[in-house]
């Protein structure tokens, strides 16, 4: 049976994932923290062909990527594509952070998504099959003021990923790092930001998604404005690119603390 195994998948990206691939795959592994909306995406799955099996877990807790491992392997479930979606992050001064906070999204981005891709591809490489895809961002390829841990922890991811993708490519299995820019999801109210404009909706950056894994790409970046990005920010002194980030990151902020008051 065909699976994909995706985390954060209540909502934005990995929703839109999730309901696209139900038309490829046989089975869909749901995870996250609500219950209740993965068994909503999980009704909605269920009235096509494909089978969805929702696993209501916190990866950010300590031993979670390992408990849902095991619960993988006690229900003779293997992984044909494994998606690492599930992120967090806060916006704000660095110093104004409650430490708890960037502890989260540490354990969350870096160690879970790590954890999973070692517990995973192990059993991917021992068969000499599988995808592995990870959710970076645009904000990888730049120092992030006023989003410091977020961008410094999808630096790890995307960096982790291109070493992985060369490890493993002689297996028979793939690593994609998906690294979209602004994108219309809950993630900027929840991180304490105001919306973007003209970002990307999670559907199209799911579409982008898929076409990469498709077509095996190592590197996935959706939208042209998004590449346009990543080119200058790599061909730009960090100090002005730091400053750049700055203003738009401070910005958002502002304006989220503002239409709070």
């Amino acid at each position: 049976m065909k699976t994909a195994l995706i985390t954060g998948a209540s909502s934005g990206i990995g929703r839109e994932l999730a309901l696209l691939l139900a038309a490829h795959y046989d089975r869909i592994v749901l995870t996250a923290r609500s219950k209740s909306k993965l068994e909503e995406l999980a009704t909605a799955i269920a009235s096509t062909s494909c089978e969805a099996y929702s696993i209501p877990i916190d990866l950010s807790r300590e031993g979670a990527a390992a408990e849902l491992y095991h619960r993988l392997e006690t229900d003779d479930i293997e992984v044909d594509l494994l998606i690492n979606n599930a992120g967090s992050g806060l916006t704000g001064p660095f110093l104004s952070h409650d430490i708890s906070s960037d502890h989260t999204t540490i354990d969350l981005n870096i160690t879970a998504l790590t954890d999973l891709c070692r517990l995973i591809g192990s059993k991917m490489q021992a068969r000499g099959s599988g995808h592995i895809l990870n959710v970076a961002s645009t904000g990888a390829f730049q120092p992030g003021s006023y989003i410091a841990v977020y961008y410094a922890s999808k630096a790890y991811v995307y960096s982790f990923s291109l070493a992985l993708a060369d490890e493993l490519r002689d297996s028979g299995v793939s690593v994609s790092v998906l690294c979209p820019g602004a994108t219309a999801t809950n993630f900027s109210a929840s991180s304490g930001k105001a919306d973007i404009a003209n970002a990307m909706t999670a559907a199209q950056v799911a579409q982008a998604a898929w076409q990469g894994i498709q077509r095996k790409k190592v590197v996935i970046i959706p939208g042209t404005g998004n590449k346009i990005a990543v080119m200058f920010s790599k061909i730009m002194p960090d100090r002005m690119m730091t400053s750049i980030v700055r203003r738009i990151q401070k910005k958002q902020y502002e304006l989220y603390r503002s239409g709070r008051s």
